[in-house]
């Protein structure tokens, strides 16, 4: 199980980089449908920057429960 939540932790560390990136790349071309799409990445990201805690605090917890 503990792997598991490691390889979680990855994919949801790299989720929110990668649409960090894809946010700021929008936000950078400009126009309004593209700070609109920003916008709506920067949202994303927060929701995903959230997952991302939730499972550290899992893997944290799983980790001093399950020592060993």
């Amino acid at each position: 199980m503990g792997d598991i939540i490691n390889i979680l932790i990855l994919v949801a560390i790299l989720a929110v980089t990668v649409t960090l990136g894809f946010g700021i790349y929008s936000l950078h071309r400009g126009g309004d449908q593209d700070r609109s799409r920003s916008n709506k990445l920067m949202r994303l990201r927060v929701g995903l920057q959230a997952v991302a805690i939730v499972l550290l605090c899992v893997g944290m917890w799983w980790k001093s429960t399950h020592a060993g």
